[in-house]
């Protein structure tokens, strides 16, 4: 361990009153619960070929006012939705 991160890491257990041994489990106990990857390679695959399906039916050049538009028109009939279904 590099000197400079050493004195960092006596800092902080001092400060934490711990012992070094202490902070180094926790840090490896909190290294190893950590997942490998926070989205998974299925999701990532999943995305690029719908990303790919847009691309190829020219739906990645919609302009943003006509996106803005798509929003605006898909949250009216949402609310519309609401304000017609029977008070329980």
């Amino acid at each position: 361990m590099p000197p400079a991160q050493l004195r960092q890491v006596e800092r902080l257990a001092k400060k934490e009153n711990r012992t070094l041994s202490e902070l180094v489990r926790e840090a490896l106990r909190r290294y190893q619960q950590k997942p490998a990857s926070p989205v998974s390679t299925e999701l990532i695959a999943a995305l690029r070929a719908v990303q790919d399906d847009a691309r190829r039916a020219g739906l990645d050049k919609l302009p943003q006012r006509a996106i803005d538009a798509e929003v605006a028109a898909y949250r009216r009939e949402q609310r519309q939705a609401r304000i017609k279904q029977p008070v329980r």
